[in-house]
């Protein structure tokens, strides 16, 4: 592919760990604004260069940092603007709720052992009392003098553990003009209770939700599958894909008169992971309920899945264990080769995938994909109709300074996995680190924003940087 080159031009520094990057225009207005949200709970707009506070709901949020010494991955981690924002001001949130924090589901870390069954069928038990945190997903109004106002909430959803919550995890779909909310498998790692094949099951999924059907739902509660929802609440989703690890969210791209879908699936050990896909059947939650009471299976031909916990990419998810005889080497082994197999015609292809290690000399080493965005722009015209996406930090680079990497693909006209490459910049960030921790575009797709953080703390604050990306 083709070797391209961009410059970063800064736009705003000094913010907390951003975590979304969106731009819409405000009622009244008459210029296209950017967004950023920070983790913590803070959501700025740019106006003349100059950050401003559109909301700050931190007292909301969870305590952030303190288990895994500052990292942490809940917190504020969606917002999406109504198609009608401009005359609505209806806008949508995904954070975790302060005042929320459990135990966790398991005493211990999760590893699987292809040769111990119990660790292969673990059951989360003891939900209600036996979790990490609650996510909320609400809707709020831009009011008439200008300050936001939380109207009701869409879902209360109980997470077994810290990580794997998604994250830029709110869009609106132009295709149908519903919510599209993007759930992690949960956490841990591995997906210990193989929660994201689960039909029932609320994590590792891609959700749909109608927000002009049944809007008197309000204070709904507190579940973890489509089953414990109310009647009224369900008949508002439908499931868009399952196999879902981790999503940095969906990207549209207009095709005549459809929209391929662009989502990226976090990996494990071995590969991060690229999907595409234009055709989709989903599937309303009351059906899905329904076959699960009747103990029928849904339609086959229903929605996308991206395979795991069996598939990592396009690979059988595998434990990586050092060689015994040969330092330097990895020995890996199949962690659920029955769900491998059962899933292995079931699944979507990934449109490319790039991995932990690569020894090509114009590709690197992955540790976690943090953004995926089409640009149809023209003002970098070897982007032109790309998906681009990004990586937190280059594994060769580990040691400080950090560096994080872009790259680049496109469909093929074949449908068939394609290679990608890395996007050269020429922006110095000197000693100081610099994880790409997202991506974000304007409302057409013309222009492309990077977030950047010197650190992976949640909890050393003020070291973020948005840039554009120019050519």
């Amino acid at each position: 592919m083709k070797k391209v080159k961009v410059r970063l031009s800064p736009i705003v520094s000094q913010i907390n760990l951003p975590t979304v990057l969106k731009t819409t225009i405000l009622p009244g207005d008459t210029t296209e604004r950017l967004f950023i949200v920070t983790q913590v709970g803070e959501i700025f707009y740019i106006v003349n260069s100059s950050l401003r506070t559109f909301l700050d709901i931190r007292p909301r949020i969870i305590k952030l940092g303190e288990s895994e010494g500052g990292y942490d991955e809940r917190g504020l981690l969606g917002l999406a603007f109504h198609p009608q924002f401009y005359y609505n001001g209806l806008f949508y949130l995904h954070y975790s709720l302060a005042g929320t924090q459990g135990s966790g589901a398991l005493s211990k870390g999760f590893n699987p052992n292809p040769c111990d069954p119990k660790t292969l069928n673990l059951k989360w038990l003891n939900r209600e009392s036996q979790y990490d945190h609650i996510d909320t997903v609400e809707e709020w109004t831009l009011q008439s003098n200008g300050q936001p106002q939380k109207r009701r909430t869409l879902l209360n959803l109980r997470r077994p553990f810290m990580n794997h919550n998604g994250f830029n995890s709110l869009n609106f779909s132009p295709e149908t003009g519903k919510l599209v909310l993007t759930t992690g498998d949960g956490g841990s790692g591995y997906d210990p209770f193989n929660l994201s094949q689960d039909d029932m099951e609320i994590a590792g999924k891609i959700i749909e939700i109608d927000v002009v059907k049944n809007t008197f739902i309000n204070n709904p509660p507190v579940v973890t599958r489509f089953n414990e929802l109310p009647a009224p609440i369900q008949e508002t989703l439908t499931v868009m894909a399952k196999g879902v690890r981790n999503i940095p969210g969906i990207s549209f791209q207009r095709f005549y008169n459809q929209y391929i879908k662009y989502v990226g699936n976090v990996g494990q050990d071995l590969v991060e992971s690229i999907f595409s896909f234009v055709q989709y059947k989903p599937i309303p939650v009351p059906q899905l309920v329904q076959a699960y009471l009747s103990n029928t299976k849904p339609d086959p031909e229903g929605f996308i899945n991206f395979g795991w916990r069996g598939w990592e990419g396009a690979f059988p998810t595998s434990i990586i264990r050092n060689c015994t005889n040969t330092q330097g080497l990895d020995e890996k082994t199949i962690a659920y080769y029955d769900e491998a197999v059962k899933t292995s015609v079931k699944r979507l292809q990934p449109l490319t995938s790039y991995f932990h290690k690569d020894q090509r000399p114009d590709k690197f080493g992955g540790t976690a994909l943090t953004g995926v965005q089409v640009y149809v722009g023209n003002g970098i015209p070897d982007l032109t109709g790309s998906v681009l996406f990004t990586d937190l930090a280059r594994k060769e680079e580990s040691r400080p300074p950090v560096r994080g990497v872009l790259a680049y693909s496109r469909v093929r006209t074949d449908g068939k996995l394609n290679d990608f490459s890395v996007i050269e910049t020429d922006y110095n960030f000197g000693s100081q680190s610099s994880y790409y921790v997202n991506l974000g575009t304007n409302l057409d797709h013309t222009r492309l924003y990077l977030g950047v953080y010197g650190s992976m703390k949640v909890t050393d604050f003020n070291q973020g940087t948005i840039f554009e990306i120019v050519p």
